[in-house]
């Protein structure tokens, strides 16, 4: 019994060690990340417009504040099939993963300040989710093919 928990345990450890190794470090360079939207049909519009007004000024003050590096959307010039589709790519550059996985502090102050009608900013950034068949966000790490 004794031998089993200890095979056990030092296969979790080789496990958890090369997961670790594999894993973009906290407090690394430039962190991307992709955020992926499906409109639902017929929504497409309506969704880059809700997109452009109410989400896309906060992006901008991400950044203004050096939050941010580089924010810019993409779209699939061609259909692909529907299980595979998706819309709008966003993707954000961060600082750093940290600066991307931890909550920006002052956010919700600068989102009161910058949508003084708070009714309207909840309903609509609602409606934007409303209209999406699925939403789904996707870290993504830049291989260096040239590293030794």
């Amino acid at each position: 019994m004794k031998r089993t928990i200890s095979t056990l345990l030092v296969l979790l450890f080789a496990t958890t060690v090369s997961f670790a190794q594999g894993a973009p470090a906290k407090s690394a360079g430039p962190y991307a990340v992709e955020y992926y939207y499906k409109v639902k049909w017929g929504h497409s519009e309506e969704f880059l417009t809700l997109f452009k007004k109410n989400h896309y000024p906060v992006l901008q003050k991400g950044l203004e504040s050096g939050r941010m590096l580089k924010v810019f959307v993409q779209q699939p010039q061609l259909h692909m099939p529907e299980d595979a589709r998706w819309d709008y790519r966003v993707t954000i550059v961060f600082k750093n993963a940290t600066v991307a996985n931890e909550p920006d502090p002052g956010e919700e102050a600068l989102i009161k300040q910058m949508y003084p009608d708070q009714e309207t900013f909840k309903k609509e950034e609602q409606r934007r989710f409303e209209i999406l068949d699925a939403h789904w966000d996707l870290p993504v790490t830049t291989i260096d093919l040239e590293a030794k």
